[in-house]
């Protein structure tokens, strides 16, 4: 029996595209009238034959309710809708997915709210695709030319592709009845021209009309084949074919061309995949994906990460390597020019060079250079990458809060990309760079997780060598790269990421170094930059000496090469002025000049632009920097030698407190009233320093007698009816440590025994309850802080004697230092004529 439609159905009215029988289209419905027939109809049916529609072309649905329905396209194709896909963005629409079933011919238009309703009449039989037999009709010469001139396309093409192949196999088994529509709407063909094939009822008239398109495409397709240049077999594509589900699509020249070049370029990236030197888990893994992006429509979003992804992993040095330069001797002359001082460092680089010149395969070693800020960690890991002759990678960690920084996002986000490790070696190209990992000790940690965590399988010898990266998903061998760390101090670092790594100590630098410093490397960089020669500056070095000594006092040089800095600047200045200068001297200009700098010899300078009348030549050269100079440009000096001021009275004591920003000398006040026995303790104290004060006054409570300590009121109670303060000056500052103990019982001592403490002197200690002095760390920042401050002796626990080692010979030749174990040694080296201890009466008690 003949199948029929409906003979009424509801019409969809589209204006993009035309639908044909057997053909598949997706169409966007955003009209008032299509909208009600999604939601009415398509939406609220329950049978098969809810979801037939009639789908009129080149027929705009009017934007509202209230406008007339426009004139209706005669022929159009019953529907099916097979998906319905609803968005609210940008606007509310829906998407539908229909195909085509037959032509049919409107007959009456039965209503047109909500909705169209038209009474229709079927044009086309559909059981011919039920019934396998020849139709009764004749289909003549006109089929079988029209199913000759089709495989001839079909064979033109690449039976590779499966689109090609599944339509080779279509051309034999569909009747021969369907076959111009189908192809009309495969191959290119216009809206238009679609739309008279629609419109032709007749069998013969519409095989009349598609053999004519099948031979335009034909010959395109010899032309195209002709003046594309010969490729590999591998390389073929699919060029006149379109997928049946964009058949609503009508490509121009334009987009052909780029999706070729689309296609040549996952090709290309196919043979990249194949022919780098990845490892075999990550080969199995991309061919994978470029199995799967083949066949992915470029329309998808998965299309564009997917494709990212494996052009990273082409990216990546797998197995691509910077060979080292090995010769110890000139990396050792290159690291000495490049920096002054940083003995360890050095000596642990030449470590490395050596043992790698007898194991090719080592290991990189994972170093964490700790100091003050201004001493050149950063500085120094990129001179030791250009003594290896590799390449150099700075990764920022400070305020690093997310996990997903070091080890990558998974692809299943949004916006996904690898970690900072990996984009670092896809930066550099070889995958044996040198790795900077800049304030490792100012690391966060947020609800994204702990960054720290995840650097501790970064930073493993034993583990980086699998690395996994969350966007990678696959292993990459870190072992080879050579991590720096470098942070300001360990004690924010997590104690098992600082297990993982070699710490080596940076400490501040000397008046001495810093000097060096200056002349070798700060002052030629400054002049450089400001466009100045030694000709026309000079800076010597004890001018320098009076930057570090009064206007810094800092273990780094960063703010002495700001100074120089501002000194460059004014002498710019002047140059400038004085190359500039058209008109004749006025007194004011040379007073001026002689505010600003001050010339090797004043009076000839003063001369010099008073008289001459031409002062279209700079100023006399060269302009000599000395204290009057410095003074003008720099103002004031900012630090003064005020040590001795501070200790014209009792109960003041220096002690010496290590900071990330290097040593420094802390002064300890300590006052007494009338009181209940109070303890009270200022500054910004940490706990243990408060019980460090606790343990000091119980000292002295306890050895009160001994050393002839009495209160005001003359008890060796000290605190009886006595309150004491004790301030720890800058109040702004938070201090804590045990290292301040011995200074607390000196400044304590000094204020019940009415002693002044010796103003050279300077102390640092931790106490126990048994008066024994225990060790500390950072004792030669702190010796450097008192060299710094012009003091002369130190008092340092006599377990700390080997640390002295690590000072210069110079700096402990200046110095005189007291090694104690007690704290009788330690009263006896800070006061003048030692501290005078009461002999104890040897009493024999009676037991009766």
């Amino acid at each position: 029996s003949a199948i029929q439609i409906p003979s009424r159905l509801p019409l969809l009215l589209t204006h993009e595209g035309v639908l044909l029988p057997g053909s598949t289209m997706r169409t966007s419905v955003d009209s008032p009238r299509n909208m009600q027939l999604v939601r009415s109809r398509l939406l609220k049916g329950t049978s098969l034959r809810s979801t037939i529609i009639g789908v009129i072309p080149n027929t705009s649905d009017p934007t509202s309710d209230g406008d007339e329905l426009p004139s209706l396209h005669r022929i159009g194709t019953a529907a099916l809708a097979v998906q319905v896909v609803g968005s609210n963005w940008p606007k509310p629409h829906y998407t539908l997915l229909v195909t085509g079933l037959c032509r049919f011919q409107i007959l009456q238009l039965l209503k047109e709210k909500p909705y169209p309703v038209a009474e229709v009449e079927q044009l086309d039989r559909l059981e011919q695709f039920t019934n396998q037999h020849k139709s009764e009709e004749e289909l003549g010469e006109l089929s079988e030319q029209f199913y000759k001139y089709a495989v001839q396309l079909v064979e033109m093409l690449d039976m590779s592709v499966p689109a090609v192949a599944k339509l080779r196999r279509l051309l034999d088994n569909l009747p021969r009845e369907a076959l111009p529509d189908i192809l009309t709407s495969i191959i290119r063909t216009s809206n238009q021209e679609k739309l008279q094939i629609l419109d032709a009822v007749r069998l013969e008239e519409r095989f009349k009309m598609t053999i004519p398109l099948l031979v335009r495409q034909i010959e395109g397709l010899k032309l195209l084949q002709k003046t594309r240049k010969p490729k590999q077999d591998d390389d073929r594509r699919v060029v006149a074919i379109h997928p049946i589900r964009r058949i609503n699509h009508i490509p121009s020249a334009t987009e052909d061309e780029e999706e070729e070049e689309d296609h040549d370029d996952v090709v290309m990236l196919e043979k990249k995949i194949r022919t780098s030197s990845m490892s075999e888990q990550a080969l199995k893994v991309c061919l994978k994906e470029i199995k799967r992006l083949k066949k992915m429509p470029q329309s998808m979003p998965e299309y564009a990460l997917t494709r990212n992804y494996l052009e990273l992993m082409v990216e990546l040095p797998w197995n691509k390597s910077t060979k080292d330069r090995l010769e110890i001797r000139a990396a050792r002359i290159l690291l000495d020019n490049d920096h002054y001082a940083m003995e360890k460092l050095k000596k642990r680089v030449l470590e490395y060079l050596a043992v790698r010149q007898l194991k090719n395969n080592l290991k990189g070693p994972i170093l964490c250079f700790v100091g003050p800020p201004g001493v050149g960690k950063t500085s120094v890991g990129r001179s030791i990458a250009k003594t290896l002759g590799r390449e150099f990678h700075r990764i920022a960690l400070g305020g690093v809060c997310d996990q997903s920084d070091i080890r990558g996002h998974r692809r299943t986000y949004v916006g996904s990309m690898p970690g900072r490790i990996i984009n670092g070696l896809k930066t550099v190209g070889v995958n044996n760079p040198v790795f900077l990992l800049d304030e490792v000790d100012k690391l966060g940690k947020s609800l994204q997780g702990d960054p720290a965590a995840a650097l501790l399988e970064v930073l493993d010898p034993e583990q980086n060598h699998n690395f996994t990266d969350h966007y990678l998903n696959v292993a990459f061998d870190l072992s080879q790269v050579l991590f720096i760390a470098t942070a300001n101090t360990t004690a924010t670092i997590p104690p098992a990421l600082l297990d993982r790594m070699e710490v080596i100590q940076v400490p501040g630098y000397t008046q001495e170094e810093k000097i060096e410093i200056a002349h070798r490397h700060l002052i030629p960089k400054q002049l450089e930059q400001h466009g100045l020669t030694p000709q026309q500056i000079q800076i010597p070095q004890v001018t320098t000496l009076d930057i570090i000594t009064r206007y810094t006092r800092e273990a780094g040089v960063r703010s002495l090469d700001r100074k120089l800095g501002a000194i460059c600047r004014a002498v710019a200045v002047k140059v400038a002025e004085g190359q500039h200068k058209e008109t004749k001297p006025d007194r004011a200009e040379a007073a001026e000049g002689e505010d600003c700098k001050e010339h090797i010899t004043e009076d000839a300078k003063t001369e010099s632009i008073s008289d001459t009348a031409d002062l279209a030549l700079p100023p006399e050269m060269p302009i000599l920097i000395d204290f009057h100079a410095l003074k003008d440009i720099l103002g004031p000096p900012m630090y003064e030698m005020e040590v001795s001021e501070r200790l014209s009275q009792p109960g003041v004591a220096i002690g010496l407190a290590w900071t990330p920003l290097g040593g420094e000398i802390m002064f300890v006040e300590a006052s007494r009233m009338d009181g209940e026995g109070q303890l009270t303790l200022t500054g910004q104290l940490g706990d243990v320093m408060k019980e460090s004060a606790h343990l000091a006054i119980s000292w002295l409570r306890s050895n009160a007698k001994r050393y002839q300590l009495t209160n005001a009121s003359g008890s060796f109670d000290l605190l009886d009816n006595t309150d004491i303060h004790l301030h720890f000056p800058a109040g702004a500052v938070t201090k804590d440590g045990p290292s301040a103990g011995v200074t607390i019982v000196t400044c304590l001592a000094s204020l019940f025994s009415g002693r002044l403490v010796c103003s050279d002197v300077a102390m640092t200690g931790e106490i126990t309850l048994r008066g024994l002095v225990l060790p500390v760390g950072g004792i030669k920042d702190k010796v450097l802080a008192a060299h710094r401050a012009g003091l002369k002796r130190i008092i340092i626990p006599q377990r700390n004697e080997k640390d002295l080692e690590e000072i210069a010979v110079n700096i402990r030749q200046d110095l005189t230092f007291v090694m104690a174990s007690c704290l009788d040694e330690v009263l006896n080296a800070a006061f003048d004529g030692g501290f005078s201890v009461k002999p104890r009466v040897e009493r024999l008690n009676s037991k009766l």
